[in-house]
């Protein structure tokens, strides 16, 4: 209860919380900063200047004509880029606890607090649009999120949602490991055929899932040297589920891993192929042939590696090395990437992380940028609405200190954040994200 109590004094009373009166849309906005970058050509403006009207961007350049009126913002140092775009991230989730201890030990309502601070993050950082990939036991809780974002309740990016991820019985995600004589909550739910698929599909969608989300892969693992993991679901089931959804007009992503779970999700037409560690040739021609993205979510992999226990290290670091050999595979191959962290392991507002490590690991820093604003609004349906600033663009501006097509860890240091054309955060206000993890995750568990 305590620890309650702090979340909400922190997510009322810290600078930045709320958005002031004089900060909300009220007709024109003039943003002046050092440099512009167009994420599409990766060619810099400069100096550059971004005009929005409301919510949208009507103008940009090196030398825009400021209306009579305008509210000027001025950013010295600062290149202007559009907002970022996670298309994997978990806000139901954080460190310092395993999920299915979350899952146990923690109530819906501690959670919900717990996203609502978390949304709060990663917008501070920079990402104004993000797919959440499932709450992780507490069903459609992301609904209300979206909902109180969209309406202005509370601050946090635009988002996609899918309530709970759909698994198997003893699948991923399922309560493994307890006494099975005690009735233990799973972190998915679960289903057994493809009528029961279906069913659970309808009843997400009518608690308000943006999209599907399935876990088709499955213990992974090592087996004579070669990464394995199973299919939970068949080719079928899976074409199955993305009718079902596209016959409402919505879509399925899955959590894969590698083959031939990863084959039967792009034959079925999934929305995307998240993780994707291990894809075949004939895979990866589907994808192409189908423009479906692999998200590769570099960030969890190293931070796992990187904070293993000492008897864990060894196989995550495995993880991570057997990932990198396949994605430069992937890179080769030329298939699409959209940028997501599978944030919540980590701590949130972390996640530009993700960003340095594909550039690390194959990626060109445009690409890498491109992957986290253009093929992440590609992938959600919005690609003449979000990814780049553009007269007719929503107006999602952040401004970074360098250039990040020469420093690409330029995007961990966002220190100007507009959203729809409200500012969230001004390079002189304080960051009150140390102040949250300081009081909530530094504390005895």
């Amino acid at each position: 209860m305590r620890k309650t109590l702090w979340l909400l004094a922190l997510l009322i009373f810290l600078p930045g919380a709320v958005v002031s009166a004089q900060e909300k849309p009220a007709g024109v906005t003039v943003l002046r900063a050092a440099h512009v970058l167009d994420v599409r050509n990766g060619q810099m403006m400069s100096p550059g200047m971004v005009v929005v009207r409301g919510e949208r961007i009507v103008a940009v350049g090196s030398k825009v004509a400021v209306p009579e009126g305008a509210h000027v913002i001025n950013l010295p140092g600062l290149t202007l880029m559009p907002g970022l775009i996670d298309v994997h991230v978990h806000l139901f989730l954080h460190p310092g606890r395993a999920e299915d201890m979350q899952t146990v030990r923690e109530s819906a309502a501690q959670r919900t607090v717990q996203a609502v601070l978390a949304a709060k993050a990663d917008l501070w950082a920079g990402f104004t649009t993000e797919r959440d990939m499932g709450t992780e036991g507490v069903g459609s809780a992301s609904t209300a999120i979206r909902d109180a974002i969209n309406a202005g309740e509370i601050p946090g990016p635009r988002l996609w949602v899918c309530g709970n991820a759909i698994s198997i019985t003893g699948g991923h995600e399922d309560a493994l490991g307890f006494n099975p004589a005690v009735l233990i909550p799973p972190n998915a739910d679960l289903v057994n055929n493809t009528d029961e698929l279906i069913r659970t599909i309808r009843q997400q969608i009518k608690e308000g899932a943006d999209f599907i989300k399935i876990y088709e892969t499955g213990h992974d693992q090592f087996v004579q040297g070669r990464f394995s993991t199973p299919y939970q679901f068949t080719e079928a089931q899976l074409a199955a589920a993305v009718e079902e959804a596209a016959r409402v007009g919505k879509k399925v992503a899955v959590h894969v891993m590698g083959e031939p779970g990863a084959l039967y999700a792009a034959e079925a037409g999934v929305m995307s192929l998240d993780h994707a560690d291990d894809l075949s040739p004939q895979t990866m021609q589907i994808m192409r042939d189908k423009g479906i993205p692999a998200v590769p979510t570099f960030a969890i992999f190293q931070y796992f590696a990187d904070h293993a226990s000492a008897t864990d290290r060894p196989l995550m670091e495995k993880f991570l090395a057997n990932k990198i050999q396949q994605f430069k595979k992937q890179v080769a191959a030329g298939i699409s990437f959209a940028a997501g962290s599978d944030i919540g392991p980590f701590p949130h507002g972390t996640q530009a992380e993700e960003y340095v490590l594909l550039v690390r690991y194959g990626l060109t820093p445009l690409r890498a940028i491109q992957a986290g604003t253009l093929e992440g609004a590609r992938l959600l349906g919005k690609a003449d609405e979000l990814g780049q600033l553009a007269p007719g663009y929503d107006a999602d501006v952040i401004g970074v200190p360098a250039d990040p097509l020469q420093d690409i860890s330029a995007l961990r240091k966002v220190r100007f954040v507009m959203k729809a054309g409200e500012v969230y955060r001004l390079p002189n206000q304080p960051d009150w994200l140390k102040t949250y993890w300081a009081m909530w995750f530094n504390q005895p568990q």
